[in-house]
């Protein structure tokens, strides 16, 4: 059922748009299952359960961190992490750049805008991205690669409020492509925007996503206990 859902979902996607499949919480049985069916990219919100996945599964899989990400636990995911998605302060960034080091090689990370009304969610206030990037301190972290900007809309049935946070953040992304030079990033690595997942997806790939983030339409409901 899985390689069925994947085959489906693939082929209603634009070939432009990378797929994270969003594997928290699911068995190593149903990853390997995505995986024989020839999905490379999971995501996942957990260190504990990553790291446990990593040791497991296939070492060419491209593991995605996908959640809020806590200084201590980046020494976990360091060695093998093929993104960080959730990269929303100096003091984070101070950390992977540390662990880069010690790993002997560089990291592609996602800035997260906030882009949503919930203050529960995470990220870079929209008007303080272009700061951010500019901080002295930031851009002396020369083992992270900046690859894009990651956002979350409001959780809403409102389709045109979610809409319009996609469109805002595709607008940043667009400006900040056309100064990547002054700003210090590296151009031909940023070219991801993060944007969508199972329940509005479609939305996010109108409005410019270049990546989306979906689970249960692949993987069916999550089992949280």
């Amino acid at each position: 059922m899985i390689a069925e859902n994947l085959a489906k979902f693939k082929s209603a996607i634009p070939e432009h748009v990378q797929l994270v499949a969003v594997s928290k919480t699911k068995p190593n049985e149903d990853l390997l299952e995505a995986y024989k069916a020839g999905q490379r990219i999971f995501g996942e919100n957990k260190v504990q359960e990553i790291t446990a996945k990593h040791e497991a599964l296939p070492k060419d899989i491209d593991w995605h961190f996908i959640g809020h990400l806590q200084t201590n636990k980046v020494k976990y995911i360091a060695p093998f992490i093929g993104m960080i998605h959730s990269l929303d302060s100096i003091k984070l960034a101070k950390e992977i750049q540390k662990r880069a080091v010690q790993n002997d090689r560089s990291i592609n990370c996602l800035l997260q805008v906030h882009i949503a009304e919930e203050e529960s969610k995470f990220g870079i206030p929209l008007e303080n991205v272009r700061s951010f990037i500019e901080d002295e301190i930031f851009q002396s972290f020369d083992r992270i690669n900046i690859c894009g900007l990651m956002g979350m809309a409001t959780n809403t049935e409102n389709i045109n409020q979610v809409k319009q946070e996609f469109e805002q953040l595709k607008s940043l992304f667009n400006e900040i492509k056309l100064s990547t030079d002054s700003l210090g990033l590296r151009a031909n690595m940023f070219d991801t925007l993060s944007m969508g997942m199972s329940g509005d997806y479609n939305t996010a790939i109108e409005a410019g996503s270049t990546m989306i983030r979906v689970g249960s339409s692949i993987f069916g409901s999550r089992n949280y206990q």
